[in-house]
């Protein structure tokens, strides 16, 4: 139990938060855990069956923000928790769809002289990588829907660690990669006037 408590504080929960959500769930913390993942399961199966890419993403911001209500839903709320997680996931659903269907303005360099130095970026950045952590971050974002999932659960198998574990070890290799791009477009920008990239 203790393994689900660190990694939920990776993942924007405190503690407490976590603590009263497992309560919630189930007073026996072994069948909490179970009810955790069973949701957790069932709300990334919700959000493929949409054709949403970030399934697990959505699965775990519903799971956060539930989380954050409830010490005011433990006392008034009525019925199977596993429902209200639903109805939360209607909503964040919602709100995916409207950011999907937002425009977004991208400006891309016109030529492949002007793509070259992000692209030579990455690929220092990614060479300051450990050899694990690079093939972890590489086969991570490798593959969509489906795939993705059927990819992501071949990680865990073969690196022995559950989905919210995975999730958290890619999130903070990525979060060093982006800083170090950041930084080398930077440098670069300042040596050779490019523009960044606005996404």
């Amino acid at each position: 139990m203790g393994y689900y408590l660190d990694v939920r504080i990776h993942l924007g929960l405190t503690k407490q938060e976590f603590d009263q959500l497992l309560a919630w769930l189930d007073p026996d913390p072994d069948l909490a855990a179970e009810r955790y993942e069973a949701i957790r399961q069932r709300l990334i199966t919700i959000f493929l069956s949409r054709q949403c890419d970030e399934a697990e993403d959505l699965a775990d911001e519903t799971i956060n923000r539930v989380a954050k209500k409830v010490k005011d839903l433990k006392d008034d709320y009525v019925g199977e928790p596993a429902r209200y997680f639903h109805g939360v996931a209607k909503k964040m659903f919602l709100e995916y769809r409207r950011l999907r269907n937002r425009p977004i303005y991208i400006i891309q360099p016109a030529s492949r002289e002007e793509l070259e130095p992000y692209l030579e970026c990455l690929d220092y950045c990614l060479a300051q990588l450990s050899p694990q952590s690079r093939e972890l971050i590489l086969l991570y974002y490798r593959d969509q829907k489906q795939a993705k999932i059927a990819s992501h659960k071949q990680m865990r198998e073969q690196m022995r660690l559950n989905a919210d574990a995975l999730r958290v070890r890619a999130h903070r290799i990525r979060v060093k990669l982006e800083k170090c791009i950041l930084e080398c477009l930077s440098r670069a920008s300042g040596s050779n006037n490019i523009s960044p990239v606005i996404i």
